[in-house]
């Protein structure tokens, strides 16, 4: 007796109940395709594994070369503000010690002038003063004072000598000296300038 069988599409498929002519099988299939390929190509973009030994080792040398840069630049910017640092302390050193205050310089100058003419033995005469601004600061001014004197050739020598070992910080801009008719023989009339600086607090204007 013969047999006989059929065979449906539903069987073909597994039994699994997918009709792999529903466009909707296919989508899926296709995005899930697409999703495998995605992972795959991430993977050997970003290598989560780490790389081959000889990656690892290329980019540890590079990683010590960047570090070793680093703290030269590092080293180099340190000395830099310690010498800058030594040269601001170094200024304000040499501003407190040859600069007068404003408060006190007329006082201080003008009584340093006195005691050295004094000592030198020779006659002041009426003096002026003149104060300017120092180009690129706030607070340092340049005062110049034209001054006169009389007194014999020996006094005014001691007089030029005191005022270089002065501790005021005088500088000599200018200095004329011409005979006078006396007695003495060797009287000379003497005019000089002389530059000094002063310094002024903040927010306190001369």
């Amino acid at each position: 007796m013969s047999k006989s069988f059929s065979v449906s599409p539903r069987s073909l498929a597994g039994g699994s109940g997918l009709n792999l002519k529903d466009p909707r099988v296919l989508v899926r299939a296709a995005l899930g395709v697409l999703v495998v390929a995605n992972l795959v190509a991430a993977l050997m973009v970003f290598k989560p594994w780490g790389g081959s030994a000889e990656d690892l080792a290329r980019e540890q040398i590079s990683l010590q070369q960047q570090l070793t840069s680093i703290t030269a630049r590092l080293e180099k910017t340190k000395a830099l503000v310690a010498k800058a640092e030594r040269a601001r302390a170094a200024g304000d050193g040499f501003l407190a010690e040859y600069t007068t205050d404003r408060r006190t310089t007329f006082s201080t100058i003008f009584a340093e002038l006195e005691r050295v003419a004094s000592e030198a033995g020779i006659q002041p005469r009426p003096a002026s003063y003149q104060l300017d601004q120092v180009e690129g600061s706030d607070t340092l001014y340049q005062m110049t004072i034209s001054a006169a004197y009389e007194g014999g050739y020996t006094s005014l020598l001691k007089f030029v000598n005191l005022l270089d070992k002065s501790p005021r910080f005088l500088i000599i801009e200018s200095l004329m000296a011409a005979p006078q008719q006396s007695n003495a023989g060797d009287l000379l009339s003497v005019t000089i300038k002389l530059d000094t600086f002063v310094r002024e607090q903040p927010g306190n204007p001369l």
